[in-house]
């Protein structure tokens, strides 16, 4: 994932991304660019990620399996950068990042946000109001 790579979207998957034209597969370091923007208190959905991520290379779309490997290895660098402000797209919490939701969640309650546990992949309370 060390490097931006630009595709042609696939006659096949052009009702998945909901789009024809090309789509990005990002590297760790454009992932970790617009992240590094997402100030405390903030937070950014994957679906503005991936959109910020195609504006910034001009085309219509970033790959959604490779933006969540790349926001998933920056997670377990040594240093960090502040991955757990990323949710999904309803507020959810990602499974995939260290120690799974809980861990998302202490994170992002160590910042101040409050988490519904109640449901069955927990969620961000108020997250609307708190997206970058």
């Amino acid at each position: 994932m060390n490097q931006d790579k630009i595709e042609t979207i696939p006659k096949t998957m052009e009702k998945f991304f909901g789009c024809s034209g090309e789509m990005v597969k990002p590297s760790t370091d454009a992932v970790k660019a617009i992240v590094k923007k997402v100030r405390k208190g903030q937070l950014i959905t994957l679906d503005q990620l991936r959109e910020k991520l195609a504006n910034s290379f001009g085309v219509q779309t970033a790959c959604p399996a490779s933006t969540a490997k790349a926001l998933e290895l920056l997670s377990k660098e040594d240093k960090p950068v502040s991955y757990w402000r990323v949710i999904k797209k309803k507020g959810e919490l990602i499974s995939k990042y260290p120690d799974g939701v809980e861990g998302h969640a202490s994170l992002l309650q160590k910042e101040g946000f409050e988490i519904d546990f109640s449901r069955k992949t927990p969620v961000v309370l108020g997250f609307e109001s708190k997206l970058a």
